[in-house]
């Protein structure tokens, strides 16, 4: 599990140390976009300011082309304004794409290849050009293209390997998914070429479409003639187009054009969006890009992600530089999604923040958004504020939202997670807390008519059984009959950060009680003789698995390794009516989503010894597939059972293994940054367990980590003492907080608003520290079976800026 680096390569890196171990260094140069380009990570490579709503890159049309653009093949088919990153699903935004000729051949209009499918054209592998704020790419018939962005606008530059004589700038009435829905429309100012329009579109996992508008403006040599395209032709003497879909579930092409007169240059295309109106997309044009100065606005892109990747500081001396890149790629896409669109949401009017393409927070809530507590408060802060004025407004929390719309719900109700996440770290800037926690208590007890895209289904069942239950009478709501194991595992949490909440606020304790009551149905759903085999026929070896349960208390089955990453019969685990009882994930790795309650769990399992070694064959036997989130937190389960050297061993066994820096280096979809933040959180040394006040310690893989706490303006520093540049020796030997001993495996956030430091002597062998069970992560159970040990319940409690914060030591703060 050990990974050593080449020591030839390590001696080499650390002769030019010296000078990049300082805090001078500029992060930005350890930024690769293209880093998930290929290989399903679907990340957004191309040019965007941090959270900005304008993303500016070339579209193709590879079967991974989510993100718009992916570097494993295709062809080019435009250049669009507006993208998702990592996602799955259908492929998403992607609108009003620009394409550029140097001439139409004969000089006649009508032979410029306007369709999208015909247009397209390869592109130079070795011409691209990603980094933040900016991008860059030729094809193979000598048009090049870069771009930039503000926060709503795109500007791009094109040119031509040839001299042209009348270059024509397209703009296309569609959007990546095809998903245009009738009556698009655009109009072309004869004197001055700008294009202004609209068109209906469809989200890309989620109900309901969405009204986008744009304004595209052009500079260049003297405007010969402009005009639209309909189908394959064009004309000069039509200046306005209104389009439908067709009859054949194509959209039909069209948009607009502008011809130029000779000239020596680039020429520049400006689009800006809207989803009010034309005339607000080209306001947001000509205050953010009135100038047409690409290098203006490509310099004040970077200096933005340069302030965003500034709080953290790393000294990486005889680090592998691969490592430095992964760090601060993972970081920075964190901030790619989601997006503001504060002042652009139509559906209601509100003085709030408003923030979109939370897609989907069953990912982000588990390491992206807590990663953003810790280095950018203040846009988590409008996260938090945007979700519960969407409460607010539409009735519930979203789960998944993008382009205004209602993605599915994948599981439980995951915006509670996020919520009581940010509260227990003290997020607080403008927030209500109070209207926060009236939201989270309504997804507990009402449920929805369309709970396939809010809130919960089954809450009556969840009430009067304590389980969802396979094949359940539900005819309050409306979703997809499945996924009840992960459903009801996941609503069980969903209940434990309700009066995880309740207890912070106080004066709720009736709702403590209730909550944490039902926090523990998760174990209504284990059966504990039931017996798993593996796909050759071979015993697991281990007992006591999660099964499905129905309305009369009878279990059914499920093979517990059904959908897992060994099994290659084709088992569906999502939102399809044939999926199974678990999402995503088998019953093998469901098992231990239990986040507030290892302790019980470590009872189930057999003690921690059994623990160890079932969580040691859910990842050697690659069952468990770290490509998706709900393996996360598997990787740092140990440290529940006291070997809290075994999650820093099984940390290093993923990265960089799975985690590289290639286009094709992540394992899966980066699901709008969650992979990223895996990776720099793990690297960090201090992953955490979110929903509660608590991040595990490993040792960082750099000397040390400062993280500057944008909330304090305090710095927090973690110091390896004997670092070991190729990884053999991972095991801490002891810890000092502050100059203090510390021997509990994990802390709480004040370490980074205090701005404290630990520092971590690490050796070649596994040594005691973190191991009693006064050193174990807080659960609402009791720990039994560590030496004999049974702690009694307790709880401390202390005063830190006048407000009152919890902190369980074997225990979950809860009274």
């Amino acid at each position: 599990m050990v990974r050593v680096l080449d020591v030839v390569a390590i001696v080499a890196v650390a002769t030019t140390a010296t000078a990049q171990q300082q805090s001078d260094y500029d992060p930005l140069q350890y930024v690769d976009p293209l880093i998930g380009s290929a290989n399903g990570g679907n990340v957004f490579a191309g040019a965007s300011i941090p959270y900005g709503m304008a993303k500016a890159v070339a579209d193709v049309d590879s079967q991974s082309n989510q993100g718009g653009f992916s570097s494993d093949g295709g062809n080019v088919t435009g250049f669009s304004t507006m993208h998702d990153s990592g996602t799955g699903g259908s492929p998403s935004l992607g609108t009003f794409a620009f394409f550029a000729y140097p001439g139409c051949d004969g000089d006649d209009i009508n032979r410029c290849v306007f369709p999208k499918n015909a247009r397209k054209v390869g592109y130079v592998n070795d011409s691209i050009k990603a980094k933040p704020g900016s991008f860059e790419i030729s094809l193979v018939n000598g048009l090049s293209a870069a771009m930039t962005t503000t926060h709503h606008t795109s500007l791009f530059s094109f040119t031509f390997s040839e001299p042209s004589t009348s270059p024509l700038i397209l703009l296309d009435l569609t959007d990546l998914q095809n998903s245009r829905q009738d009556n698009a429309s655009i109009s072309v100012d004869a004197d001055t070429g700008r294009m202004t329009g609209s068109a209906r579109f469809l989200p890309s996992f989620g109900s309901g479409n969405y009204l986008l508008h744009f304004c595209a403006d052009f500079k260049g040599p003297s405007i010969r003639d402009n005009g639209i395209f309909a189908n394959s032709r064009a004309s000069a003497d039509v200046k306005d187009l209104q389009i439908s879909r067709s009859i054949n579930g194509y959209p039909l092409p069209g948009g607009g054009f502008i011809r130029f007169g000779s000239g020596e240059g680039p020429l520049l295309a400006r689009i800006a969006t809207s989803f009010i109106s034309p005339e607000q997309a080209c306001s947001h044009a000509e205050e953010e890009i009135g100038d047409f100065d690409f290098d203006r606005v490509k310099k004040a892109a970077e200096d933005m992600w340069r302030e965003k990747l500034s709080p953290i500081k790393l000294d990486f001396t005889g680090v592998d530089p691969d490592l430095v890149k992964n760090f601060y790629s993972g970081v920075y896409r964190t901030m790619v999604n989601p997006q503001d669109y504060t002042g652009e949401n139509p559906l209601w009017k509100s003085d709030e923040p408003y923030f979109d393409s939370f897609y989907c927070l069953w990912d982000s809530f588990r390491s992206q958004i807590p990663m953003l507590t810790i280095i950018d408060t203040t846009a988590v802060a409008r996260m938090i504020r945007s979700l519960i004025e969407t409460y607010v407004h539409v009735g519930w929390l979203p789960d998944c939202r993008m382009t205004l719309c209602k993605g599915f719900t994948q599981g439980g109700s995951n915006a509670d997670n996020v919520l009581v996440d940010a509260y227990v770290k003290g997020v607080s800037d403008g927030i209500d807390w109070d209207l926060g926690y009236q939201a989270v208590v309504k997804d507990a007890e009402v449920e929805p008519y369309d709970w396939s895209n809010q809130g919960r289904g089954g809450l009556d069942s969840w009430k009067s059984l304590g389980y969802i239950p396979v094949q359940d009478f539900d005819y309050k709501g409306f979703g997809t009959m499945t996924r009840s194991i992960s459903r009801t595992l996941e609503y069980s949490y969903n209940d434990f950060v309700i009066a995880h909440l309740a207890s912070r606020l106080g004066g709720r304790e009736a709702d403590v009680q209730k909550y944490l009551g039902r926090s523990g149905n998760w174990q209504n759903l284990y059966k504990a003789n039931q017996t798993s085999m593996n796909f050759d026929g071979s015993d697991t070896g281990y007992t006591g698995f999660f099964q499905p349960r129905y309305l009369n208390g009878t279990f059914g089955f499920q093979d517990p390794l059904k959908c897992a990453n060994t099994d290659s019969s084709g088992s569906v685990c999502s939102l399809q009516n044939s999926g199974a009882e678990t999402f995503e994930s088998s019953i093998w790795e469901y098992s231990y989503f239990v986040p507030h309650d290892q302790a019980t769990l470590i009872s189930l399992f057999g003690g921690p010894e059994n623990f160890v070694k079932r969580l040691d064959y859910l990842h050697d036997q690659n069952i468990t597939y770290i490509g998706n989130e709900p393996s996360f937190l598997t990787v740092f389960q140990y440290h529940y059972a006291g070997r809290p050297a075994k999650s820093a061993l099984r940390s290093h066994f993923y990265i960089p293994r799975f985690f590289s820096t290639t286009p094709a280096g992540l394992p899966g979809n980066d699901d709008s940054g969650a992979m990223g933040s895996f990776v720099a959180m793990s690297m960090m040394g201090l992953f955490p367990n979110p929903g509660q006040d608590v991040y595990f310690i490993i040792p960082p893989y750099f000397p040390s980590v400062s993280i500057t706490s944008p909330a304090t303006n305090k710095t927090a520093s973690v110091r390896v003492t004997n670092f070991d540049p190729t990884y053999a020796a991972v095991y801490i030997q002891n810890v000092t907080l502050d100059g203090q001993p510390y021997t509990r495996n994990w802390i709480d956030h004040s370490f980074f608003t205090d701005g404290k430091e630990l520092v971590i002597t690490v050796g070649s062998t596994e040594s005691a520290w973190g191991t009693r069970v006064e050193d174990l992560p807080p659960s609402v159970g009791e720990y039994v079976g560590f030496n004999g040990s049974a702690p009694a319940k307790r709880m401390e409690r202390r005063m830190e800026d006048g407000r009152e914060e919890a902190a369980g030591m074997g225990r979950m703060g809860l009274p």
